[in-house]
């Protein structure tokens, strides 16, 4: 064996801790700030409040909401975060009014827990039972966690803890009062499902022998029921209705657009006593006056009182910065609230106003939102690519306008026979528009929009 000693050159990037801190702080979105300065101000005793008399913001300012789609489909609507009885708690209620053995009772409750926002159950029964035994130590037998399973599927709406769709849809269907067209839209549930899925109404007649009139009554029933039993009493998941604090307020104010921090984070100073004490440290070690154990802490306190007080204000001018460039950029979106007049824009246009690095923009726009006098959006709304080829002086097209005229197309069709996705490609080229197939499908999933034979009329 032979030993060599090498001498290799290499280049590494190290951020310094104060670099770290400013790149948490970015990362945080307005709620999430305001209880890291809390935080800090809580364990750092070299670190207080200036003590201001700054006015109370204005409902608007300080309101919550949660996120939702509204009714036209082209911009997000805002409410009032909802208040009402969790799905959780609803059925809880109801079961406590219900006469059954402890373990059934018990058993009940833990499915209750295990359902998703829709009602549905998408565990098997088993593995319930093996998690109540291994959690709460309660052992149940298989009849028993059916009797606990057929407990809560007793209770309102109908369809609630189903494992699927189709069993809830059966559900319901078993809930209602007997009729030929039940007995019909039932046989099509249990009989002749995938044929109903997709949308084959004459393999439906062909099948179970029944008459046009007889398949289109029963597929009216079944259009009539819930596919999402749970939702009707609320949600159980906290997901599922996001609070949404706007990081940003945007105004229109005679045609000046104004760009302010939606921020209740406090003007932050060091503690009087501790630049006092710092003052005369250094003094000291002019005198080369040994530093105490408390002199350490002391001196610790304050260095990373003003750092982090330095980092809060570095992070408060970038995301203006960030969102100032936004605002120039789409500056006609802001003026008018038109999607159409949203630019193309990706995060190095806004590099090239901010001089800022790619990774600051992008962690300063993920998980932030923007207050408007029409509506909270996320900031990341604001960015699209252009689509098509621009090189003749031809207006861009962004990604967002070529959603709304898929969404507009697909909303004219025939829904006796829907465009598929070559078509809609071909309607879009005749329009001047030129993109492929696979962006028609690309941009037709985001918007939530099925495939042509699931939107055919039956």
């Amino acid at each position: 064996m032979a030993q060599d000693l090498r001498l290799d050159q290499t280049q590494r990037l190290a951020l310094s801790p104060q670099q770290i801190r400013f790149v948490k702080l970015l990362e945080l979105n307005a709620p999430e700030l305001e209880e890291a300065v809390n935080k800090e101000l809580e364990e750092n005793v070299a670190l207080e409040e200036k003590e201001t008399s700054s006015p109370e913001l204005p409902t608007y300012h300080s309101a919550t909401y949660y996120a939702g789609r509204g009714n036209d489909g082209d911009i997000p609507a805002f409410a009032p975060a909802d208040t009402d009885e969790s799905l959780y708690d609803n059925l809880n209620s109801q079961l406590s009014e219900r006469d059954l053995p402890e373990k059934v009772l018990q058993g009940a409750k833990y499915i209750i827990g295990n359902l998703d926002s829709n009602g549905y159950l998408d565990r098997p029964l088993r593995n319930i039972a093996d998690d109540l035994a291994f959690n709460e130590g309660i052992d149940l037998t298989e009849k028993e966690a059916q009797k606990a399973l057929e407990a809560v599927r007793s209770l309102d709406p109908p369809g609630i803890g189903a494992f699927n769709l189709r069993d809830s849809l059966r559900m319901q269907l078993e809930a209602m009062a007997p009729s030929q067209t039940r007995e019909n839209a039932l046989r099509i549930i249990n009989d002749a499902y995938e044929a109903f899925t997709m949308k084959h109404k004459h393999r439906l007649v062909s099948s179970l022998h029944l008459s046009m009139e007889s398949i289109d009554e029963a597929l009216d029933l079944i259009r009539s029921l819930n596919p999402r039993p749970g939702a009707a009493l609320g949600s159980s998941r906290s997901d599922e209705a996001s609070i949404i604090i706007p990081d940003f307020i945007v105004s229109n104010e005679d045609g000046e657009i104004k760009v302010s921090l939606n921020s209740r984070i406090p003007e932050l100073r060091i503690d009087s006593s501790f630049e006092q004490a710092v003052a005369n440290m250094e003094r000291s070690a002019k005198g080369r006056v040994k530093r105490t154990g408390e002199s350490e802490y002391v001196m610790r306190s304050y260095n990373d009182a003003r750092d982090f007080i330095s980092v809060l204000s570095q992070r408060q001018k970038t995301m203006m910065d960030v969102m100032t460039a936004i605002v120039k950029i789409q500056k006609e979106y802001f003026l008018t609230q038109d999607i159409y007049t949203l630019r193309p824009m990706m995060i190095k246009n806004v590099a090239e106003l901010t001089g800022l690095d790619f990774s600051v923009i992008s962690r300063a726009t993920n998980g932030k939102y923007v207050a408007t006098p029409w509506g909270i959006f996320p900031l990341r709304f604001f960015f699209s690519d252009s689509v098509g080829d621009n090189s003749e002086g031809t207006e861009a097209l962004t990604n967002r306008k070529i959603e709304e005229e898929i969404r507009a197309l697909v909303e004219e069709e025939d829904k006796s026979h829907p465009l598929s996705d070559q078509q809609i490609m071909e309607e879009m080229g005749r329009r001047g528009k030129e993109i492929s197939r696979r962006t028609v499908a690309k941009y037709r999933d985001r918007l939530g929009i099925p495939v042509a034979r699931l939107r055919k009329d039956m």
